[in-house]
């Protein structure tokens, strides 16, 4: 599914280069869970962000499904992730304008789906998150684990073939982190490709492979057994 040859990216500060990400080389293939780690500034998000096709600046091949990225322009590459891209973002990145269902159902519009088949899954969307109750409220009314939850239900509701994720349960409590894993890990059965950025140990083990990034390079990248069988349980936010 994506193909990375000797992607770099670099800022500049004065005279210096100084680069976040170094040679990435990899593939992941269409199924894969893969977990991205490694310590604050290692390139994970900026690795994540050129996945995503939010970066424009990096250097280097990428091919995405049939795709080659880097002969596209900003515009294609805009259209290609929204219509096959999910992100959870870990500021969430919610429009402030929109309410709670207005913001999940945002990436449906760009899709060829009905008005009434689109109010159909963000009402299913809302009952599986158990969000009804917040559904005309406005980002800036909701605490900080329920716009997280808005963020996901909006990443996921019109299935992409591709879920990313930055540090996607960093503002949940367990049971809710235990939760959103176990649903990224059925999506994943059921065919979605997910890569997840992330610190936490027993969210890397609901994937099958880690990446670890130091200093922009890949230093390691290993097959895992699959991970934890953890039971779902209340989704409420607190």
């Amino acid at each position: 599914m994506i193909s990375l040859r000797n992607l770099e990216r670099s800022y500049k500060t004065g005279h210096t280069e100084n680069y976040v990400l170094r040679r990435v080389s990899l593939d992941i293939a269409e199924g894969e869970f893969v977990t991205v780690m490694g310590p604050s500034g290692a390139g994970k998000s900026s690795l994540l962000n050129t996945l995503a096709m939010l970066d424009d600046g990096w250097r280097g091949e990428f091919f995405f499904e049939d795709a080659a990225v880097h002969t596209m322009n900003r515009k294609q590459r805009a259209e290609l992730a929204k219509r096959r891209i999910g992100m959870v973002f870990q500021s969430y990145h919610l429009l402030d304008d929109l309410t709670v269902a207005e913001n999940i159902d945002l990436p449906l519009s760009y899709k060829d789906i009905s008005r009434s088949e689109r109010q159909a899954m963000v009402a299913d969307t809302l009952d599986r998150f158990q969000i009804v109750a917040k559904k005309d409220l406005y980002p800036s009314q909701l605490s900080g684990g329920q716009q997280q939850l808005v963020g996901i239900a909006r990443a996921v509701i019109h299935k992409p073939s591709l879920l990313l994720a930055d540090e996607p349960t960093g503002n949940l409590h367990s049971a809710q982190s235990a939760e959103i894993m176990g649903m990224f890990r059925d999506l994943n059965r059921q065919g979605t490709t997910v890569v997840q950025v992330t610190h936490s140990e027993a969210n890397a083990a609901y994937g099958s492979r880690v990446i670890e990034l130091r200093d922009g390079w890949v230093t390691r990248d290993a097959i895992q057994p699959e991970g934890a069988n953890t039971s779902m349980g209340s989704m409420a936010a607190r």
